[in-house]
């Protein structure tokens, strides 16, 4: 995939949180320019607590009435069901135009989850694919969630891995709208938290790798 022009890099994990709704107008907005020829574009961030309920999720998948969550509930136009995002989960939002890579939506996912599963092996943690549910699983239990939106081929929404968040806050969820499927992330499997700044180094230059991009800082506002 080498060749492309280069996308540029937007790294807040660990330096501030960024709230739900203004990720979600910074995607648009982007979205638009990379349509119009402009530069592509990733994002690596940490939300302060929200839940967010795919374009075909389920209100069945919360455990306890709307009312009662203890984050606010947030419909977004991405793939999958419910999740969460939050303190010490880092979530990465690539804006890309994949009809220049000539990738379909299931050789994106698949990339993404590679961004995924190359980031934790760094920390000799293993995570592996299971055929039919997207995303990264650590023996039976979800590590990362992977969430998209392809409009005329430019991606939205993307990648959400754990790695030192509560994990209490997905009690009042079935995340992903998998019942009996657990969540666990990379603090619980190694006993301790790695940085959320080295861990978001990590996973853009595995997206880098992943997806034979020239980096580029910037940022969101």
């Amino acid at each position: 995939m080498n060749g492309f022009p280069s996308v540029e890099v937007l790294i807040h994990a660990g330096r501030q949180r960024v709230p739900y709704p203004v990720a979600l107008e910074w995607m648009h907005i982007r979205a638009e320019s990379v349509r119009a020829g402009g530069v592509e574009a990733v994002a690596l961030l940490e939300h302060d607590p929200v839940y967010t309920l795919g374009a075909r999720a389920a209100r069945a998948s919360l455990r306890v009435p709307e009312s009662s969550l203890p984050a606010p509930l947030v419909e977004a136009d991405r793939g999958g069901d419910v999740t969460w995002h939050g303190p010490g989960q880092l979530v990465l939002y690539p804006v890309l135009d994949l009809r220049i890579r000539g990738l379909r939506a299931g050789d994106y996912v698949r990339a993404l989850e590679s961004v995924a599963i190359d980031t934790i092996g760094a920390w000799g943690i293993e995570g592996v694919r299971i055929p039919g549910r997207p995303g990264v699983w650590v023996d039976g239990t979800k590590i990362a969630a992977v969430g998209v939106r392809i409009d005329r081929g430019i991606s939205r929404h993307g990648l959400a891995l754990n790695v030192a968040p509560d994990l209490g806050w997905f009690d009042a969820i079935v995340p992903c709208g998998i019942d009996g499927a657990g969540v666990t992330s990379m603090a619980a499997l190694r006993g301790e938290a790695p940085p959320l700044p080295s861990v978001a180094e990590v996973m853009a230059k595995a997206f880098s790798q992943t997806f034979g991009l020239v980096r580029t800082e910037a940022a969101i506002a």
